[in-house]
């Protein structure tokens, strides 16, 4: 299975990914975009209530392209997020270092929303100055609502020329920070295609991982999103959930 994300701001865009999860079983969520700075409330329900709307399971918004560094802070804003919380759906919390501490403000401020950190909060791989990037990531493992996304890293990394090595140790620190029980696999597609294939972005991220136990293995790899987003759980041949 797997969830279909935003890549524009647009309700348009959502309404086209919602349909399409509609026709298809393997999509098990979408996680669309809203004006958070517009009525959220009037905005979700029709979405909801349309076509594939039942497999809404989030909103997400490109924080990282606003001029502000403290748009996440706005009251209009918070109270959008809020309002995707009271909907039932996760946040998706897309940022780069700078918008970090807005991020923890906001985790603070909603401490019963689900939040996933999506791209590890996208360290500037390629460059290496990451310490701005650890210091503003790491107080918000501190939160047990807030999972984090092991994805978009090769597209910050060099793109001809990246290896897993270069990936590994944030994945560690990561992993240290939050623990395998929320991290959440995300391969990034179709955006990681300037840097790797699919199949290529999967074993890197297995292999970054380490050897971990099968049982946290397979939690970074579907079971962390299942809870992150509220999926149904699915019954295997035998039965078992």
């Amino acid at each position: 299975r797997t969830i279909l994300v935003q890549t524009r701001s647009s309700l348009d865009e959502t309404r086209e990914f919602l349909a399409t999860a509609a026709g298809h079983d393997f999509i098990a969520g979408v996680v669309g975009w809203v004006d958070l700075t517009a009525d959220v409330a009037k905005q979700i329900s029709p979405l909801q209530a349309g076509p594939g709307g039942k497999k809404l399971v989030g909103i997400r918004h490109q924080v990282h392209d606003e001029a502000d560094p403290e748009w996440l802070g706005k009251k209009d804003v918070r109270r959008g997020i809020a309002a995707v919380g009271k909907a039932g759906l996760a946040y998706d919390i897309l940022v780069r270092a700078r918008e970090l501490p807005a991020a923890l403000a906001l985790v603070k401020a909603l401490p019963d929303m689900r939040f996933v950190i999506d791209h590890i909060a996208k360290p500037p791989i390629a460059s290496g100055a990451t310490s701005e990037w650890a210091a503003g990531l790491k107080p918000l493992a501190a939160f047990p609502n807030v999972f984090i996304k092991l994805s978009g890293m090769v597209t910050e990394a060099d793109w001809k020329r990246w290896t897993v090595r270069d990936i590994t140790p944030y994945v560690q620190r990561v992993l240290e920070w939050f623990g395998p029980e929320r991290c959440v696999f995300g391969s990034d597609w179709p955006v990681c295609l300037v840097a790797a294939s699919y199949a290529r972005v999967i074993d890197a991220c297995g292999q970054a991982i380490g050897d971990l136990p099968m049982d946290d293995r397979e939690r970074i790899f579907g079971g962390n999103a299942a809870a992150l987003y509220r999926l149904p759980v699915l019954a295997t041949a035998d039965g078992r959930s």
